[in-house]
């Protein structure tokens, strides 16, 4: 052992989640030597977490969540990188929408009426909280398949409202049905957009600390709105007075914004399927025999129109909905015994699906992978041998019953699901759970139907 050094072998040793590991070692005197990436420092009561802490750590501390990056997703720090361009893109675009509202309701006009300007104000804010109502109850519950479609919409959405507020002034017979249907939007933004970000902040928590990325998600927001408001400070005086100047400007920023978002929402990774990813992955299965990863699945996912399944789906439907007769409940339930009922409607290439109080989330995985095999049928270039074989039948028999088509894809899919499904424990899917949208309706009914009728 080296004698300058004057230590004994190493005590222990101790890591702060993936970051440099630090060894401490005994001196000479007694004292415990800490030594990390070519730092020492000597342990003692009032040195508890040794070294100094760099200012790098600290805005860490302060805007990243605890554990960051094993605490997140992978995709965390692309996503928050382009969100933070998008929110600054938005404040200053907001900033002048909010001169332009201001301008029209007659702040600055002595010859303004405050009644007239408090009761404009009055009558947008109650149009948006009735737009809000509406529109949680319209699509509240399909937020969450498709979380990030819905927070693209809710931001372009953003964007025609603050032009409309921009416009407004220069049309002042209708600057109040103008300014109530930008409210309006804006309160569909609110409810998109803050219903996605809670989705979102789910799938990028991965040890239990959602609440933590929410957090520090709003302390990024924060500093860059302050941001914003500090450029805004310098940017209005230079704009007001000049209509064409500022619209330029608002384009510029609203372009940015866009750009920013589609590249936010195209860096998320989501490893649960919702119908679109479930429809590219089946696809490229039944193509090529192998299951797209959740990157190259989400790459590819549709965000403004696309490639969406040839088959409209609709899962946990009504018994009621599809039977009128004992024959009819035969049909659905004859050569299988899985617990969902399908009906297939060829005209309308719809599927409609009815689970069982016993469906669990493969079981609603299969249900809805058989809907998209049978709308494949029709859409699909290339198939499996056994499915290229059915789709002859259908074009040499377009009135060959839907039910009977039904009853042989079950038993098709009794060989291709159990491939498909290991594929996608193979390929890093989460298969436990889903973003498939389910209605609430469950069933049940004679497993032996035939038997019970004689």
């Amino acid at each position: 052992m080296a004698e300058d050094s004057g230590l004994q072998a190493a005590l222990c040793s101790e890591q702060f989640g993936s970051g440099a590991a630090r060894g401490c070692r005994a001196a000479a005197d007694g004292r415990l030597q800490w030594e990390a990436e070519g730092r020492r420092w000597w342990g003692s009561p009032g040195n508890r977490g040794g070294a100094a802490s760099s200012p790098l750590s600290g805005l860490v501390s302060v805007f990243l969540p605890q554990g960051f990056p094993d605490s997140v997703s992978q995709d965390y720090l692309p996503y928050q990188w382009w969100d933070s361009v998008q929110a600054f893109a938005s404040s200053l675009s907001g900033s002048l929408a909010t001169q332009a509202v201001l301008q029209g309701i007659g702040v600055g006009n002595a010859k303004a009426s405050v009644s007239a300007a408090t009761a404009t104000w009055l009558v947008k804010d109650s149009t948006g909280m009735l737009g809000r109502i509406v529109f949680a109850w319209w699509k509240g519950s399909k937020l969450d398949c498709n979380a990030k479609q819905w927070r693209l919409f809710a931001d372009v959405l953003n964007d025609m409202a603050m032009f409309l507020e921009i416009m407004a002034p220069a049309f002042p017979i209708c600057f109040t049905m103008t300014v109530c249907i930008s409210n309006l939007a804006k309160c569909i933004v609110g409810v998109a957009g803050g219903a996605t970000r809670a989705a979102l902040t789910m799938h990028q928590a991965r040890r239990n600390n959602m609440a933590d990325v929410s957090a520090k998600d709003g302390s990024q927001e924060t500093l860059v709105n302050l941001a914003g408001l500090l450029v805004s400070l310098l940017l209005l005086p230079l704009v007001s007075g000049w209509p064409s100047f500022s619209l330029g400007c608002f384009f510029l920023f609203t372009t940015l914004h866009i750009y920013a978002n589609h590249r936010a929402v195209r860096a998320l990774v989501m490893e649960t399927l919702n119908e679109g990813r479930l429809w590219l992955v089946l696809q490229h299965f039944l193509q090529k025999g192998e299951v797209l990863d959740p990157t190259s699945a989400n790459q590819m996912e549709p965000l403004w129109t696309g490639s969406w399944p040839p088959v409209s789906l609709s899962l946990g439907v009504p018994l009621h909905r599809l039977i009128s007769s004992v024959s009819e409940l035969q049909h659905l339930t004859e050569g299988h015994h899985e617990p969902y009922l399908l009906c297939w409607n060829q005209s309308r290439n719809q599927v409609q699906v009815v689970l069982s109080q016993a469906a669990g989330p493969e079981t609603i995985l299969r249900a809805a992978t058989h809907g998209l095999v049978l709308g494949a049928l029709k859409g699909a270039r290339h198939l499996p041998r056994e499915l290229e074989g059915l789709r002859n039948q259908l074009r040499a028999d377009p009135e060959k019953a839907s039910w009977a088509i039904v009853m042989e894809t079950h038993q098709v899919l009794d060989k291709l699901f159990p491939k498909f499904l290991k594929g996608l424990h193979d390929a890093g899917w989460k298969t436990e759970k889903h973003q498939l949208e389910v209605d609430e309706w469950r069933a049940t009914w004679l497993v032996s139907l035939e038997k019970k009728m004689l």
